[in-house]
């Protein structure tokens, strides 16, 4: 299953395992919640999310900070 198989899918939250480019749908749901916010993302509509910490985001904005937030600092 991937994002585009969605069809008919259940109520509730949807597992997922994040990848690169795309997501696998792991138990169907209507939405993920957002890992900084906990807003609910319908699936329909994630764009944001990171590989590393297999965890959703809201937007680009939240994304961002959040990234930011547990990338340690680069000295010159």
């Amino acid at each position: 299953m991937d994002r585009t198989d969605n069809a008919g899918a259940e109520e509730g939250e949807a597992i997922i395992e994040y990848g690169t480019p795309d997501f696998m749908i792991l138990r169907p749901g209507e939405f993920v919640r957002c890992a900084v916010t906990g807003d609910k993302i319908p699936l329909a509509e994630l764009r944001y999310w990171s590989v590393d910490l297999q965890e959703a985001y809201r937007d680009a904005v939240v994304s961002a900070a959040r990234l930011r937030e547990v990338q340690p600092e680069r000295r010159r």
